[in-house]
């Protein structure tokens, strides 16, 4: 579950520097990576619940 959470953490930083680009800068293409990333951020969230509630359960 450390590494799931270390991949939470790097996938984040990605979609927060794609967002931010193109908030402050109107960088289409980087938006279009944000949006992409999210999705991404979904699907590994969803990862750690079922990892979570299965770690508590024991």
């Amino acid at each position: 579950m450390e590494k799931l959470v270390e991949n939470i953490n790097e996938t984040f930083e990605s979609f927060k520097a794609d967002a931010e680009a193109q908030l402050e800068t109107g960088n289409k293409a980087a938006g279009t990576r944000a949006r992409k990333t999210s999705l991404a951020l979904e699907k590994l969230l969803k990862e750690f619940r079922k990892e979570s509630i299965a770690a508590s359960k024991q």
